[in-house]
């Protein structure tokens, strides 16, 4: 049986987001690896199931502002990070972080690097009341992967090649 782990990301009053179940990989120098076949499914909240058409890993860094997606070709978006909260293990199954909106895309077709949701970042600050703290902490992450991500640094080159080999192709 295969090492599943419960994905919650949740908004910052605490509402559940976006979540899945996900299988452990592995652990390299950059975080926890998960992944998650083609034919996979997550949900919005409590919302309708949701199909994933490709495969695709995400990686859960140790004490970063972020987690970043990484799906398999013909996915149009190469690589999505999530500005969030650092990823909190609440135990060995079950992972959980608070999406602050902003996105980091990058797309296959051309290779372009994109920040989204900044319009949804401005008005959760004031619904949520989000502290300065989190705002600074959220911009600087934003800052650092739309520069790691266009530049191709590590994570965000090869690493994840051999991760979603180990997907790629399966079936849940």
């Amino acid at each position: 049986m295969p090492d599943l782990v419960s994905v919650n990301y949740r908004k910052y009053d605490g509402s559940l987001h976006w979540n899945l179940r996900m299988r452990r990989l592995g652990e390299d120098e950059h975080g926890v690896w998960l992944g998650l076949p083609g034919g996979g499914v997550m949900r919005k909240g409590y919302g309708p199931m949701v199909p994933i058409a490709c495969a695709h890993v995400i990686l859960l860094p140790r004490d970063a502002w972020w987690t970043a997606a990484f799906n398999a070709p013909p996915r149009e978006t190469e690589i999505y990070c999530d500005i969030a909260t650092p990823p909190e293990w609440l135990s060995s199954h079950e992972v959980s972080m608070v999406d602050l909106d902003l996105d980091v895309i990058r797309k296959r077709t051309d290779g372009s690097t994109l920040m989204d949701d900044e319009d949804e970042f401005a008005e959760h600050q004031v619904r949520y009341g989000y502290p300065a703290d989190v705002i600074a902490e959220a911009e600087a992450a934003g800052r650092w992967l739309m520069d790691a991500v266009d530049g191709r640094a590590e994570p965000f080159g090869n690493a994840s090649r051999a991760w979603l080999a180990m997907v790629d192709g399966e079936r849940p």
